[in-house]
């Protein structure tokens, strides 16, 4: 073995600790007593391992993650399909003033979402619904779908114009070519964007904090509260289990769908 390929895995290697040991450390504090945190070192392995800080933690973000579940699901579909739409007639169907559409479709992708945080709280109180679930879902669709419309466009655009014609030559209109034949091709860029935008939403704070209401709380927004708590004893253990707790949804997505997101990408994601 010489000398670069062992700087190459010592590189690896350090990268991984890095990013590893705070999970360490986040797991095992969270199997711990309070006594045993104050008493031990941080990186030892709890002596005593209790379940009593996960029951505690879930009790008390069990709610947000129900909240989040519902505004996930929607936030995440219907960006998709408009963006899957969006990117296909972009694509084939090339209307009048596509560029000028495409171009208003990106610089929106990169409007910081606080610039745009006041607006849409006057417009959504004009129309009633601040502060309710429909709201905090309008929002992300919003701000998702630039990206989606990004992603399906670039994908579709590396599909063989000469699959469009057939489609046309056979009598097939907008909606019939889309449904029949570019959606079932689709699927690898639809884990993409499902896996990017299930974590853009899921791991919201501040629109979730403004727009979803007291009744809607997102689970990231719950432990926000429960961590910051200012009365009574930090419960180290209890906080460092919620914190999995809300971060377990997305990771459990990332590596299980891992693959598809590679070959999602491979396939055209990032091509125009």
């Amino acid at each position: 073995m010489n000398a670069a390929r062992i700087g190459v895995y010592a590189f690896l290697f350090g990268a991984a600790l890095f990013f590893l040991l705070p999970l360490y450390v986040m797991i095992t504090t969270s199997f711990k007593t309070m006594d045993e945190i104050r008493m031990g070192s941080v990186l030892a392995l709890p002596l005593q391992a209790t379940l009593d800080p996960w029951r505690s933690a879930w009790d008390q973000v069990s709610g947000g993650f129900w909240n989040s579940v519902a505004i996930t699901v929607p936030s995440t579909l219907l960006p998709i399909l408009i963006g899957a739409v969006n990117g296909y007639a972009l694509s084939f169907w090339r209307p009048r003033f596509a560029n000028l559409l495409f171009g208003v479709l990106m610089a929106g992708a990169f409007i910081p979402v606080q610039v745009m945080i006041y607006p849409l709280v006057w417009m959504m109180a004009k129309a009633g619904l601040f502060g309710s679930l429909p709201a905090i879902v309008l929002v992300h669709c919003i701000f998702g779908m630039p990206v989606m419309t990004l992603l399906f466009r670039n994908y579709y655009a590396s599909v063989p114009h000469e699959l469009f014609q057939a489609a046309r030559v056979d009598g097939g209109g907008f909606w019939r070519i889309f449904l029949q034949v570019m959606l079932p091709m689709s699927l690898p860029i639809i884990v993409v964007a499902a896996i990017m935008q299930v974590t853009g939403v899921w791991n919201d704070y501040i629109l979730g904090l403004v727009f979803a209401g007291r009744d809607n709380l997102p689970m990231t927004v719950q432990l926000n509260n429960v961590i910051n708590t200012t009365t009574g004893t930090r419960l180290y253990n209890v906080n460092m289990a919620a914190t999995i707790l809300t971060a377990a949804l997305p990771l459990a997505i990332y590596f299980i769908s891992g693959r598809w997101f590679v070959r999602g990408i491979a396939a055209g994601a990032v091509k125009g």
